[in-house]
């Protein structure tokens, strides 16, 4: 009878449990950086500094702190971890986003005062270091053959390089083309100078000249390009090579019609790397290409200039009308590799296999 009228007894309602849970606002972060911001400079003028990067520290501290506090007792402290994380990565790269803008504005600022199409027309023939006019185009020249020269050499031997290591290489001669590949990757720039310097200029008899320089450039080159396409040839999927090889077809035509390929954007993007850590060398320049103020487009007879070269030597000089040529070279260099890799970029897209139907 009990048994009966238990079961008979209404049974307690049980709430259901939501899956929601309280969350900030979109504008949440965005509302806490602006008050962080506000926190941490007015907080630095009243203890009375007067360093602005003193001041952006304590707002990205104040604002990881507040990010933490504020989330956690919104959504809870998993959801306030998770919230850290992402505002220390952002306050990184905000960190490391401020020096570039700021040397590119303080470059764009004091190039442009002399940067114009005379400037770019123009050598120093004839004008000393301290006049004022003159231009940089012999600089610019010798850049343009240097760079190109040493890329010519460097970027074939260090494409072929890297598909040996990757699709041939086994044993001892692979792993000796390593170590060498990655002793040469921290080889000083002056080093590679004074060995083309040795050999070329004091065995072989040879002069200046443009030439002498691209090839210590290249020796730095080379190991940058190896390293980056060996990592991009390691990323094309084992399933390509091996579908183009049951089709019958041979290896040396499956890594040009298929690996190459595939792998195109990657390798264009580590040749433009090493040529621009090869573009602003001024060591190898200073020791086998010399310098001249005179236009010579010959790069393998007579001394010839490069643009780091010129900047270099214009700085050294000290006078207002030689920092503001320095200064405008400055900005050509910085014009002249992303010209570079905007045209890479291109040329990568194009390469690159179509992957829509």
């Amino acid at each position: 009878m009990s048994q009966t009228l238990q079961d008979k007894r209404p049974a307690t309602p049980v709430r259901p449990t939501s899956l929601a849970h309280a969350r900030l606002p979109r504008w949440a972060p965005a509302a806490i950086a602006v008050g962080s911001v506000a926190a941490g400079c007015g907080l630095g003028l009243a203890a009375g500094w007067h360093s602005r990067v003193q001041w952006g520290l304590l707002s990205a501290l104040i604002f990881v702190i507040a990010t933490y506090a504020i989330t956690a007792k919104v959504e809870g402290s998993r959801q306030g971890k998770d919230r850290v994380a992402t505002s220390i990565v952002w306050v990184c790269f905000i960190l490391a986003v401020i020096p570039l803008l700021s040397l590119a504005w303080v470059t764009i600022t004091k190039g442009m005062k002399v940067l114009d199409p005379y400037f770019l027309s123009h050598s120093m023939s004839g004008l000393l270091d301290t006049d004022e006019g003159g231009g940089v185009y012999h600089a610019l020249l010798g850049t343009l053959e240097q760079v190109g020269i040493a890329t010519l050499i460097a970027a074939p031997i260090g494409l072929l390089t890297a598909v040996y290591l990757v699709e041939y290489g086994r044993g001892k001669l692979a792993q000796a083309v390593t170590f060498f590949v990655d002793v040469m990757t921290g080889i000083p720039s002056i080093v590679a100078g004074l060995f083309i310097l040795a050999t070329w200029n004091l065995i072989l008899g040879f002069g200046p000249s443009g030439f002498a320089g691209a090839m210590a450039l290249a020796i730095l080159m080379m190991p940058v390009v190896v390293r980056s396409t060996e990592e991009m040839l390691k990323l094309v999927p084992n399933e390509l090579r091996e579908a183009s090889l049951a089709l019958g077809v041979p290896k040396w035509r499956t890594i040009i019609k298929v690996v190459l390929p595939t792998a195109i954007g990657g390798i264009t993007t580590g040749v433009m790397l090493a040529v621009a850590r090869i573009t602003g060398e001024t060591a190898p320049v200073l020791l086998l290409v010399f310098g001249t103020k005179l236009i010579n487009p010959n790069p393998f007879e007579g001394a010839q200039s490069s643009l780091p070269l010129y900047v270099y030597e214009q700085y050294a000089v000290g006078t207002d009308a030689s920092v503001d040529r320095a200064w405008a070279a400055a900005l050509v260099l910085i014009a002249f590799v992303m010209i570079l890799n905007l045209v890479a970029r291109g040329i990568a897209r194009w390469k690159a296999p179509k992957t829509g139907r």
